[in-house]
């Protein structure tokens, strides 16, 4: 038992102190998918935030502030999928 807890401790560790790559990356991607869908146009907050969002999680970043950072990230995707999500509704129901 007192193996298991040490390496889920240890497991946890590695997370907080190993990059967010995966993170930085869908949140590029989900920026970038939001913009060719009509974002800066149809979404403009959102994809601000977004962006905002990930400008902050790559100072994080470089501060090897990583906890902080992939928190930014995944911030940064959710609201890139927001502007997605909204650059793509009916502009019939607006």
């Amino acid at each position: 038992m007192q193996a298991l807890l040490i390496a889920a401790v240890a497991l946890t560790a590695a997370c907080e102190t190993a990059p967010p790559v995966q993170e930085m990356s869908d949140a590029r991607q989900a920026i970038a998918v939001a913009k060719e869908a009509g974002a800066a146009e149809r979404a403009a907050f959102h994809l601000k935030a977004a962006e905002d969002y990930l400008e902050r999680a790559e100072q994080k970043l470089n501060d090897h502030q990583y906890s902080q950072a992939r928190y930014d990230a995944k911030q940064a995707k959710m609201k890139a999928l927001d502007a997605l999500k909204a650059s793509e509704a009916d502009p019939e129901r607006d």
